[in-house]
C-alpha cells in the first residue's frame, strides 16, 4: 500500500467513527481535520468533496459491521447456531460497536432518512444485505431440517432486526444495556422454541 492509499485509508476510519458518532450533517470540514490532523487541501486531495468521503466512510462502517457476521458463519455451521450467533454478535454492539459510536446502520439510517438520499441508498443496500443472510440462513436451514418447513423467512429477519436495533436505540438512550439483554432472551427462546425444529 502507498503512503498516498494510507493516507486515504486513515481518512476513511477516522472519518467513519466521528459520523458515526455526530452524524454526517453534524460533522464539518473542520470537524475532520481536526481527527485526522489534515489541512482541507490533505482531504481533498483524496475525495471530492464530503458526501463521497461520507459514502466511503459508510462502507468502510458496514464492512466492519459484515465482518462480524463472517465470524459467525465460519465458527457455526447449524442454521439455528448462526442464528443465535448473529443475535449475540449484534447484542455486543451495544458495549463494542464495529465503529465507535454505535450502529452504523441504525446511525446512518435514522439520519439519512430524507437529508441524504445517496447515503439513505448505501443504508438500505446494508440492511438488503442483512435481511438477506438472515433468509439464505433460514432457508438452508428448512432445507437440512433443521428450522421448521412453515417458517416464514423474511417474517423472522423483520423480527429479529427491528428487535435488535431497537434495543440498541434504546440501551443507547438510556445508558443501559437492560433493554438489550431482555431483547436477547426474547429472540433466543423465539428461536428455539418457535423455529427450531425439535432434535
Amino acid at each position: 500500500m502507498s503512503k498516498g492509499e494510507e493516507t486515504k485509508t486513515k481518512i476513511i476510519q477516522q472519518a467513519a467513527e466521528l459520523f458515526n458518532q455526530y452524524g454526517y450533517a453534524g460533522s464539518s470540514i473542520s470537524d475532520i481535520m481536526r481527527v485526522t490532523g489534515l489541512q482541507k487541501g490533505g482531504i481533498y486531495n483524496h475525495f471530492k468533496n464530503k458526501d463521497e468521503l461520507a459514502l466511503q466512510a459508510f462502507d468502510f462502517a458496514i464492512n466492519c459491521f459484515r465482518q462480524h457476521f463472517a465470524k459467525v458463519l465460519k465458527n457455526h455451521k447449524n442454521s439455528v447456531d448462526r442464528l443465535l450467533g448473529i443475535i449475540e454478535i449484534v447484542s455486543s454492539f451495544v458495549e463494542n460497536p464495529p465503529v465507535k459510536g454505535g450502529c452504523p446502520l441504525l446511525n446512518t439510517a435514522v439520519e439519512s432518512d430524507d437529508a441524504h438520499p445517496l447515503l439513505r441508498e448505501r443504508a438500505q443496500q446494508a440492511m438488503d444485505y442483512w435481511r438477506g443472510l438472515i433468509c439464505q440462513i433460514i432457508n438452508k436451514g428448512k432445507e437440512r431440517g433443521e428450522i421448521k418447513s412453515e417458517v416464514d423467512a423474511e417474517e423472522v429477519a423483520t423480527i429479529l432486526i427491528v428487535t435488535l436495533e431497537g434495543s440498541i436505540m434504546m440501551s443507547k438512550l438510556y445508558d443501559d444495556v437492560i433493554y438489550m439483554q431482555r431483547a436477547v432472551n426474547h429472540l433466543n427462546n423465539y428461536v428455539i422454541s418457535h423455529l427450531t425444529v425439535n432434535r
